[in-house]
């Protein structure tokens, strides 16, 4: 099984080919760029480098969802139409689950963290046994919020992600020594876990796949809010 694994739901834009036994082959950045211009190039050149036809290809995996409405869209079409055009199975896996596993080796809770503007962010919470598991689901709070209601549990936890620097105080503040900030070198996500991650989960309906947002864009809420106000 060859696996292509791509990821542009945050800045940093990653793909990746792995197989049952190995990751093949990376490419990540961590820029502010335009992933739509930049994501199928990237594929094009890992293929290329790796040696890997298209046509060799035998699954789909996506990170697809939470993060930038823009960047998790482009991710999602992409993976769609290569899945569809070569007739081969999609997966998407939640991008802070892809994230999350960079803290495997922590013994602990695992809180990945995407900022999503106004006090509020993209979470949840996982730990590592043997497998990744899912704690609390992935979910859009207000990021008092949240850390007042896993300060509750009393155990250590270790913050994931970029974004983690733009709320460094109010974690310390409220978590105290119950906090664990991971090093750099953790808060990029890697598209060849996500690769690993997706390659034995069911496949899903190319179709139906959509993103998971966790919340409406904002015009999307406004024109909502609009039409209840107008009837």
């Amino acid at each position: 099984m060859t696996v292509l694994a791509i990821d542009t739901s945050n800045d940093c834009l990653g793909i990746a080919l792995v197989d049952e036994t190995k990751i093949i082959g990376e490419y990540m950045t961590n820029l502010k760029k335009n992933h739509s211009v930049r994501a199928m190039p990237a594929v094009d050149y890992l293929l290329k480098e790796c040696h890997v036809q298209p046509s060799d290809l035998t699954k789909i995996v996506v990170a697809q969802g939470p993060g930038s409405y823009t960047g998790v869209r482009i991710g999602v079409t992409i993976a769609k139409t290569l899945a569809w055009a070569r007739n081969i199975p999609l997966t998407g896996v939640s991008s802070l689950e892809v994230l999350a596993l960079n803290g495997c080796f922590f013994d602990g809770l695992i809180c990945p963290l995407f900022d999503a503007r106004r006090g509020r962010v993209y979470t949840g919470l996982y730990e590592f046994k043997e497998n990744i598991l899912c704690v609390k689901e992935d979910r859009n709070i207000l990021l008092e919020d949240w850390l007042n209601e896993i300060k509750q549990l009393k155990k250590r936890v270790l913050f994931l992600g970029n974004d983690v620097s733009l709320h460094l105080d109010l974690i310390k503040e409220i978590m105290g020594e119950l906090a664990v900030i991971g090093d750099p070198s953790l808060h990029q996500p890697r598209p060849g876990l996500l690769g690993l991650l997706g390659m034995t989960r069911e496949a899903v309906n190319v179709h139906q796949f959509v993103p998971n947002y966790l919340r409406l864009a904002e015009a999307e809420a406004k024109w909502i809010e609009q039409q209840k106000t107008s009837t």
